[in-house]
Protein backbone atom coordinates (compact mmCIF):
# COMPACT_ATOMS: atom_id res chain seq x y z
CA UNK A 1 0.00 0.00 0.00
CA UNK A 2 1.28 3.45 -0.92
CA UNK A 3 0.61 6.39 1.40
CA UNK A 4 1.26 9.95 0.26
CA UNK A 5 1.80 12.98 2.47
CA UNK A 6 3.39 16.39 2.03
CA UNK A 7 7.16 16.99 1.88
CA UNK A 8 9.14 19.48 3.96
CA UNK A 9 8.61 20.10 7.66
CA UNK A 10 6.30 17.58 9.28
CA UNK A 11 4.06 17.72 12.32
CA UNK A 12 2.75 15.23 14.83
CA UNK A 13 -0.60 14.86 13.06
CA UNK A 14 0.81 13.58 9.76
CA UNK A 15 3.51 11.54 11.51
CA UNK A 16 1.01 9.78 13.78
CA UNK A 17 -1.46 9.34 10.92
CA UNK A 18 1.18 7.48 8.92
CA UNK A 19 2.09 5.45 12.02
CA UNK A 20 -1.56 4.37 12.41
CA UNK A 21 -1.72 3.32 8.78
CA UNK A 22 1.45 1.30 9.19
CA UNK A 23 -0.04 -0.54 12.17
CA UNK A 24 -3.34 -1.08 10.38
CA UNK A 25 -1.97 -2.26 7.04
CA UNK A 26 1.47 -3.64 7.81
CA UNK A 27 4.25 -2.60 5.47
CA UNK A 28 3.46 0.66 3.64
CA UNK A 29 5.35 2.71 1.10
CA UNK A 30 5.39 6.38 2.11
CA UNK A 31 5.78 9.03 -0.57
CA UNK A 32 6.25 12.66 0.47
CA UNK A 33 5.26 14.75 -2.53
CA UNK A 34 3.06 17.50 -3.93
CA UNK A 35 3.05 16.10 -7.44
CA UNK A 36 -0.56 15.69 -8.54
CA UNK A 37 0.06 12.51 -10.48
CA UNK A 38 1.92 10.89 -7.59
CA UNK A 39 -0.81 11.90 -5.16
CA UNK A 40 -3.49 10.46 -7.42
CA UNK A 41 -1.56 7.20 -7.74
CA UNK A 42 -1.32 6.70 -3.98
CA UNK A 43 -3.83 4.46 -2.19
CA UNK A 44 -4.14 6.90 0.73
CA UNK A 45 -3.39 10.61 1.06
CA UNK A 46 -2.67 12.06 4.51
CA UNK A 47 -2.57 15.77 5.42
CA UNK A 48 -2.63 16.79 1.78
CA UNK A 49 -5.13 16.97 -1.06
CA UNK A 50 -7.83 19.13 0.50
CA UNK A 51 -10.32 16.31 0.96
CA UNK A 52 -11.65 14.14 3.78
CA UNK A 53 -13.27 10.92 2.59
CA UNK A 54 -12.21 7.50 3.87
CA UNK A 55 -13.92 5.84 0.90
CA UNK A 56 -11.41 7.43 -1.47
CA UNK A 57 -8.45 7.20 0.91
CA UNK A 58 -8.34 10.93 1.68
CA UNK A 59 -7.55 12.18 5.19
CA UNK A 60 -6.92 15.92 5.00
CA UNK A 61 -8.27 18.80 7.08
CA UNK A 62 -6.89 21.84 5.27
CA UNK A 63 -9.90 22.36 3.04
CA UNK A 64 -12.16 25.36 3.60
CA UNK A 65 -14.35 24.61 6.61
CA UNK A 66 -11.99 21.93 7.88
CA UNK A 67 -12.91 18.27 8.32
CA UNK A 68 -15.35 18.55 11.19
CA UNK A 69 -14.99 18.46 14.94
CA UNK A 70 -15.72 16.21 17.89
CA UNK A 71 -18.72 16.80 20.17
CA UNK A 72 -16.41 18.61 22.61
CA UNK A 73 -15.34 21.08 19.91
CA UNK A 74 -11.84 19.77 19.22
CA UNK A 75 -11.37 19.83 15.47
CA UNK A 76 -10.08 16.89 13.48
CA UNK A 77 -6.58 16.97 12.03
CA UNK A 78 -5.15 14.15 9.94
CA UNK A 79 -4.27 11.99 12.96
CA UNK A 80 -7.82 12.15 14.25
CA UNK A 81 -9.33 11.44 10.84
CA UNK A 82 -7.19 8.34 10.36
CA UNK A 83 -7.73 7.22 13.96
CA UNK A 84 -11.50 7.60 13.59
CA UNK A 85 -11.36 5.20 10.66
CA UNK A 86 -8.87 2.62 11.94
CA UNK A 87 -8.61 3.12 15.70
CA UNK A 88 -11.35 0.73 16.82
CA UNK A 89 -9.92 -2.07 14.72
CA UNK A 90 -6.48 -1.57 16.22
CA UNK A 91 -7.65 -1.06 19.81
CA UNK A 92 -10.15 -3.92 19.83
CA UNK A 93 -13.26 -1.80 20.21
CA UNK A 94 -14.77 1.67 20.16
CA UNK A 95 -14.39 2.21 23.91
CA UNK A 96 -10.65 1.56 23.91
CA UNK A 97 -10.21 3.63 20.75
CA UNK A 98 -12.11 6.52 22.36
CA UNK A 99 -9.85 6.36 25.43
CA UNK A 100 -6.74 6.68 23.25
CA UNK A 101 -8.41 9.47 21.28
CA UNK A 102 -8.94 11.37 24.52
CA UNK A 103 -5.48 10.73 25.93
CA UNK A 104 -3.33 11.13 22.82
CA UNK A 105 -5.09 11.93 19.55
CA UNK A 106 -7.11 14.98 20.57
CA UNK A 107 -4.07 16.78 21.98
CA UNK A 108 -2.18 16.29 18.72
CA UNK A 109 -5.16 17.40 16.65
CA UNK A 110 -5.77 20.47 18.79
CA UNK A 111 -2.14 21.52 18.50
CA UNK A 112 -2.30 21.23 14.71
CA UNK A 113 -5.64 23.03 14.33
CA UNK A 114 -4.64 25.91 16.61
CA UNK A 115 -6.76 25.10 19.65
CA UNK A 116 -5.43 25.62 23.17
CA UNK A 117 -6.57 22.85 25.51
CA UNK A 118 -4.42 23.65 28.54
CA UNK A 119 -3.32 26.67 30.53
CA UNK A 120 0.07 26.99 32.21
CA UNK A 121 -0.09 27.55 35.95
CA UNK A 122 3.43 29.01 36.00
CA UNK A 123 4.21 31.94 33.73
CA UNK A 124 6.72 31.20 31.01
CA UNK A 125 6.67 27.44 31.57
CA UNK A 126 5.53 25.38 28.60
CA UNK A 127 5.75 21.62 29.24
CA UNK A 128 6.98 19.53 26.33
CA UNK A 129 4.12 17.82 24.53
CA UNK A 130 4.22 14.84 22.19
CA UNK A 131 3.68 17.31 19.34
CA UNK A 132 6.80 19.15 20.48
CA UNK A 133 8.80 15.94 20.61
CA UNK A 134 7.83 15.09 17.04
CA UNK A 135 8.54 18.63 15.84
CA UNK A 136 12.06 18.26 17.23
CA UNK A 137 12.84 15.73 14.50
CA UNK A 138 12.73 18.53 11.92
CA UNK A 139 16.09 20.14 11.13
CA UNK A 140 16.89 23.60 12.58
CA UNK A 141 16.13 26.59 10.38
CA UNK A 142 19.78 27.03 9.43
CA UNK A 143 20.35 23.44 8.30
CA UNK A 144 19.57 22.54 4.70
CA UNK A 145 18.89 18.91 3.90
CA UNK A 146 18.14 17.01 0.73
CA UNK A 147 14.68 15.58 0.21
CA UNK A 148 16.06 12.12 0.98
CA UNK A 149 17.56 13.34 4.26
CA UNK A 150 14.27 14.95 5.23
CA UNK A 151 12.46 11.71 4.45
CA UNK A 152 14.87 9.86 6.73
CA UNK A 153 14.00 12.20 9.62
CA UNK A 154 10.31 11.72 8.88
CA UNK A 155 10.76 7.94 9.02
CA UNK A 156 12.54 8.26 12.38
CA UNK A 157 9.65 10.33 13.73
CA UNK A 158 7.14 7.76 12.45
CA UNK A 159 9.10 5.00 14.20
CA UNK A 160 8.85 6.89 17.50
CA UNK A 161 5.13 7.54 16.98
CA UNK A 162 4.58 3.88 16.15
CA UNK A 163 6.19 2.85 19.42
CA UNK A 164 4.00 5.28 21.36
CA UNK A 165 0.88 3.93 19.67
CA UNK A 166 1.88 0.32 20.26
CA UNK A 167 2.28 1.00 23.98
CA UNK A 168 -1.03 2.84 24.08
CA UNK A 169 -2.75 -0.06 22.35
CA UNK A 170 -1.25 -2.61 24.72
CA UNK A 171 -2.21 -0.48 27.68
CA UNK A 172 -5.77 0.06 26.47
CA UNK A 173 -6.38 -3.64 25.94
CA UNK A 174 -4.88 -4.52 29.33
CA UNK A 175 -6.94 -1.76 30.96
CA UNK A 176 -10.19 -3.20 29.61
CA UNK A 177 -9.26 -6.67 30.87
CA UNK A 178 -8.45 -5.17 34.25
CA UNK A 179 -11.84 -3.50 34.52
CA UNK A 180 -13.59 -6.87 34.41
CA UNK A 181 -11.39 -8.15 37.23
CA UNK A 182 -12.07 -5.05 39.35
CA UNK A 183 -15.84 -5.38 38.81
CA UNK A 184 -15.64 -9.00 39.99
CA UNK A 185 -13.68 -7.95 43.08
CA UNK A 186 -16.32 -5.34 43.96
CA UNK A 187 -19.07 -7.94 43.64
CA UNK A 188 -17.36 -10.46 45.93
CA UNK A 189 -16.43 -7.95 48.66
CA UNK A 190 -17.77 -9.10 52.03
CA UNK A 191 -17.61 -5.49 53.23
CA UNK A 192 -18.48 -3.02 50.45
CA UNK A 193 -16.23 -0.45 52.11
CA UNK A 194 -13.09 -2.50 51.36
CA UNK A 195 -12.38 -3.84 47.87
CA UNK A 196 -9.71 -6.55 47.83
CA UNK A 197 -7.90 -7.20 44.56
CA UNK A 198 -5.85 -10.33 43.90
CA UNK A 199 -3.26 -8.27 42.01
CA UNK A 200 -2.50 -4.62 41.37
CA UNK A 201 -5.01 -3.42 38.76
CA UNK A 202 -6.22 -0.11 37.27
CA UNK A 203 -9.11 0.25 39.71
CA UNK A 204 -9.74 3.99 40.08
CA UNK A 205 -12.36 4.55 37.38
CA UNK A 206 -14.42 1.46 38.18
CA UNK A 207 -14.34 1.82 41.96
CA UNK A 208 -14.96 5.56 42.02
CA UNK A 209 -17.83 5.44 39.52
CA UNK A 210 -19.53 2.14 40.42
CA UNK A 211 -18.79 1.42 44.10
CA UNK A 212 -20.14 4.38 46.10
CA UNK A 213 -19.61 2.68 49.47
CA UNK A 214 -15.97 1.74 48.85
CA UNK A 215 -13.49 3.61 51.05
CA UNK A 216 -10.29 1.57 50.61
CA UNK A 217 -8.76 -0.74 48.01
CA UNK A 218 -6.21 -3.37 49.10
CA UNK A 219 -3.94 -5.35 46.79
CA UNK A 220 -0.74 -7.44 46.78
CA UNK A 221 2.53 -5.85 45.69
CA UNK A 222 6.09 -7.03 45.21
CA UNK A 223 7.09 -6.48 48.85
CA UNK A 224 3.81 -7.10 50.65
CA UNK A 225 0.34 -5.55 50.47
CA UNK A 226 -0.84 -2.01 49.81
CA UNK A 227 -3.96 -0.06 50.69
CA UNK A 228 -5.20 3.11 49.02
CA UNK A 229 -8.01 5.46 49.97
CA UNK A 230 -10.68 5.85 47.30
CA UNK A 231 -10.85 9.42 45.90
CA UNK A 232 -14.12 11.31 46.10
CA UNK A 233 -14.03 11.83 42.34
CA UNK A 234 -11.80 10.92 39.43
CA UNK A 235 -8.84 13.25 39.14
CA UNK A 236 -9.23 14.59 42.70
CA UNK A 237 -6.84 14.14 45.60
CA UNK A 238 -9.51 14.41 48.30
CA UNK A 239 -10.49 10.98 49.65
CA UNK A 240 -13.81 9.58 50.76
CA UNK A 241 -12.10 8.73 54.04
CA UNK A 242 -8.49 9.58 54.88
CA UNK A 243 -6.34 7.13 56.76
CA UNK A 244 -6.01 7.93 60.50
CA UNK A 245 -4.05 11.07 61.26
CA UNK A 246 -1.98 9.23 63.89
CA UNK A 247 -0.46 7.07 61.13
CA UNK A 248 0.69 9.91 58.89
CA UNK A 249 4.34 9.62 57.89
CA UNK A 250 5.13 6.63 60.13
CA UNK A 251 6.90 3.47 59.06
CA UNK A 252 8.00 0.07 60.36
CA UNK A 253 8.35 -0.09 64.17
CA UNK A 254 6.77 3.34 64.72
CA UNK A 255 3.72 2.44 62.64
CA UNK A 256 3.48 -1.00 64.25
CA UNK A 257 3.53 0.58 67.70
CA UNK A 258 0.69 2.97 66.86
CA UNK A 259 -1.48 0.41 65.06
CA UNK A 260 -0.66 -2.77 66.92
CA UNK A 261 -0.09 -4.48 63.55
CA UNK A 262 3.36 -6.12 63.78
CA UNK A 263 4.11 -6.15 60.06
CA UNK A 264 2.85 -2.64 59.25
CA UNK A 265 5.37 -1.04 56.89
CA UNK A 266 4.46 2.50 55.89
CA UNK A 267 1.76 5.16 55.96
CA UNK A 268 1.98 8.15 53.64
CA UNK A 269 2.00 11.58 55.25
CA UNK A 270 -0.89 12.60 52.97
CA UNK A 271 -3.01 9.78 54.48
CA UNK A 272 -4.02 8.09 51.23
CA UNK A 273 -1.72 5.03 51.27
CA UNK A 274 -0.42 2.43 53.71
CA UNK A 275 1.32 -0.92 53.41
CA UNK A 276 2.01 -4.08 55.37
CA UNK A 277 4.02 -7.21 54.77
CA UNK A 278 1.04 -9.59 54.76
CA UNK A 279 -2.58 -9.78 53.69
CA UNK A 280 -3.61 -10.21 57.31
CA UNK A 281 -1.66 -7.11 58.22
CA UNK A 282 -3.18 -4.90 55.54
CA UNK A 283 -6.70 -6.09 56.36
CA UNK A 284 -6.06 -5.28 60.03
CA UNK A 285 -4.98 -1.77 59.02
CA UNK A 286 -8.08 -1.44 56.84
CA UNK A 287 -10.37 -2.38 59.74
CA UNK A 288 -8.67 0.20 61.96
CA UNK A 289 -8.94 2.84 59.24
CA UNK A 290 -12.68 2.16 58.88
CA UNK A 291 -13.20 2.73 62.58
CA UNK A 292 -10.64 5.52 63.03
CA UNK A 293 -11.05 9.28 62.74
Amino acid sequence: MQVATHPGNFHADDVFAVAVLGLAHGSIDVVRTRDDAALAAADIRVDIGGRSDPATGDFDHHQRGGAGERPNGIRYASFGLVWREFGAGLAGGEESAAAIDERLVQGVDANDTGQNISTALFEGIRPMSVSGVIAGFNPPWDVELSAAEEDTLFAEAVALATGILERELRGAKAYRRGLDLVRAAIERSADPRVVELDRKLPWHETVVTTAPEALYVVYPKSDGWGMQAVPRALGEFANRKDLPEAWAGLSDADLAAVTGVPDAMFAHAKRFYASARSREGILALARQALDGA
